[in-house]
């Protein structure tokens, strides 16, 4: 049995980590990511305020501008919106609710996904045709049409948002993982499970899906940056996160309001935070994506 300095002696020594620090995009990516989980867990007790507290705010604040312009407040950094929110602080809050939508709807989607992937695969027949076309079904809609409507049907909320992106988002796990699971189910050590007497599920989750997990983190990785920026697309729209828990999305959508007025910096901001939160996770989903991929090796 490897130890544990044998195996941290392993991944040290490994390809893929040799590639990762060979690609400047790829630690661009990582570090944009460590920082907002950083920002995520720990931001919202390292600001001056918190934005969303009633008794925190002063309408006497509002619209102060950026401190490099006339008119700011050196305590407001990026300056405030229209309750007088500290724009920093707004932004912090923001990115903790992005964050935690797009890991959770992620998380949610590659469990139930793999899972029905496995499931399809593995068995075939009747059961595989009716999950098949679940997926073809619903593939055949916009996801973010699919959330809307989930959306409209139940109301807003954080764990209803969470749930109507994780509706729309299991099926391409469960494809992916089902092609995957029909290769690999043929294979000998799969049929030596068999012969051993291993019951279903012992093949399918000891055996079968740590072979089948390559793709699949790939996906998640891309996945969340998507997720973001759906979530971001219904709050612009108004159908998304309330106005009591708000996400990046619903900061940029309430400073459009008064982008035109001269009030550039209400919108502008949490926008870029958003940019680069999505481009982040891309630059890493790109880099797994091509380091697994074996017809580039």
């Amino acid at each position: 049995m490897m130890d544990n300095k044998s195996l941290i002696s392993k991944i040290i020594k490994s390809e893929g980590l040799y590639n990762f620090k060979r690609n400047p995009f790829a630690i661009a990516g990582a570090l944009i990511i460590l920082v907002f989980l950083f920002t995520a867990i720990f931001g919202p007790h390292m600001v001056s305020q918190n934005p969303y507290d009633l008794a925190q705010l002063d309408l006497n604040d509002s619209y102060k501008p950026p401190i490099w312009q006339e008119g700011s407040d050196p305590r407001f950094i990026l300056g405030t919106d229209d309750q007088g929110r500290d724009m920093v602080s707004a932004i912090v809050y923001g990115v903790r609710m992005s964050v935690t939508i797009g890991f959770c709807v992620t998380i949610i989607c590659m469990i139930a996904g793999t899972t029905l992937g496995l499931i399809s695969g593995y068995k075939g027949g009747r059961l595989d045709s009716f999950i098949m076309g679940l997926v073809n079904v619903q593939l055949s809609f916009p996801s973010l049409l699919i959330a809307m409507l989930v959306l409209i049907a139940f109301g807003r909320g954080v764990w209803k948002i969470i749930l109507a992106l994780a509706f729309s988002g299991w099926v391409t796990y469960a494809r992916t993982v089902r092609g995957t699971t029909m290769s690999e189910k043929s294979k000998e050590y799969v049929e030596a499970a068999k012969v051993i007497g291993f019951p279903e599920r012992v093949i399918l989750f000891k055996h079968i899906l740590p072979n089948v997990m390559t793709p699949v983190i790939v996906i998640a990785t891309l996945q969340i940056g998507t997720v973001i920026l759906s979530e971001a697309t219904l709050s612009f729209l108004g159908i998304g996160i309330p106005i009591t828990e708000p996400s990046l999305g619903l900061l940029v959508a309430q400073g459009y309001i008064v982008l035109f007025s001269g009030l550039w910096w209400v919108s502008v901001f949490p926008g870029l935070v958003l940019m680069l939160l999505v481009v982040g996770m891309n630059l890493l989903g790109d880099f797994l994506r091509d380091e697994f991929n074996p017809r580039l090796k």
